[in-house]
């Protein structure tokens, strides 16, 4: 047998294993997103044949006062969720770098909460712990201060809802960690007998030697808060809140997709975000070139 006749089995081969993962990805991503830019350009609920209506989707979304809710309590979700997750768990990833005995088990545990973060299960628990008469306000009744109603009050629902997502820190700590490991010790050495404070090594030393995954865990983050949909949608039972307080964009589109069958709109609704994303990240990357410089 000829190599060329068994360099052409060994593609057939090739060929039909990778087949069901193209067929996959044709069938159930790229035509879905395909058809989705489709409905965009139409009025069409399900029930009715879609009707082309050019960009009167998008144009309905400057005239929809619940549309522009959306995007605001999203964008502020983002500033806050986001920062606050990076510094937890760049926190955490620092003790946890310590050579103490025993921090194998600890790097588990604090790994957890992701795990369990974004189930339906914790967005119950978080409820019942935040509610007006929950354990939050227990606690905070034994020594001395009166609860709030952080479910219930327009001013506290998107900070309870941003406190669930710092507590889902375990995978920013990981790449951090990993980064924490990668910094030469003997730097920490060089500059303690320059005489460096423990400040000082950080600012110069840890910061810029965890700064690439500083990137990452930023860039990842914004784009999954971008896209928060199943705690909030738990704990205010498919709603956004009290006054649409938290009305995460991911919820609106939801509700427009699948409470109200609007499909054309929110398909149109989807592509918006991809652009919010898409502008995001290229101005993260845009400021990543201007101020870091990895190769120092």
């Amino acid at each position: 047998m000829s190599k060329k006749r068994i360099k052409s089995g060994e593609n057939l081969i090739g060929y039909t294993l990778i087949a069901p993962w193209i067929l996959g990805i044709l069938c159930f991503q790229l035509w879905p997103i395909l058809h989705s830019f489709l409905m965009s350009f139409t009025n069409y609920n399900l029930l009715n044949t879609p009707a082309f209506i050019g960009v009167g989707n998008y144009q309905k979304m400057f005239e929809d006062e619940v549309f522009y809710q959306a995007v605001k309590v999203t964008f502020k979700y983002v500033f806050i969720a986001v920062p606050a997750k990076i510094i937890f768990a760049l926190c955490i990833a620092l003790i946890l770098n310590m050579k103490i005995k025993g921090i194998g088990i600890f790097r588990t545990i604090y790994y957890i909460p992701s795990i369990l973060g974004s189930s339906i299960a914790v967005a119950i628990l978080w409820k019942a712990l935040f509610v007006k008469d929950g354990v939050i306000n227990a606690l905070l009744a034994e020594i001395g201060i009166k609860g709030v109603s952080w479910l219930g009050n327009p001013k506290y629902t998107l900070f309870t809802i941003s406190l669930l997502t710092v507590w889902q820190f375990g995978s920013s700590m990981v790449v951090f960690l990993a980064g924490l490991k990668q910094i030469p010790s003997s730097l920490y050495e060089a500059a303690s007998v320059d005489g460096a404070g423990k400040v000082a090594k950080f600012i110069n030393i840890t910061i810029p030697g965890i700064m690439p995954m500083m990137s990452f865990n930023i860039l990842m983050q914004t784009i999954n808060a971008f896209q928060m949909f199943a705690a909030p949608y738990t704990i205010f039972n498919g709603k956004g809140g009290p006054l649409n307080s938290c009305m995460l964009y991911v919820i609106y589109l939801y509700q427009n997709a699948f409470k109200y069958f609007n499909v054309g709109y929110a398909s149109s609704l989807s592509w918006s975000l991809l652009i919010m994303i898409a502008g995001t990240a290229l101005i993260l990357h845009l400021l990543e070139k201007k101020f870091l410089n990895f190769d120092d």
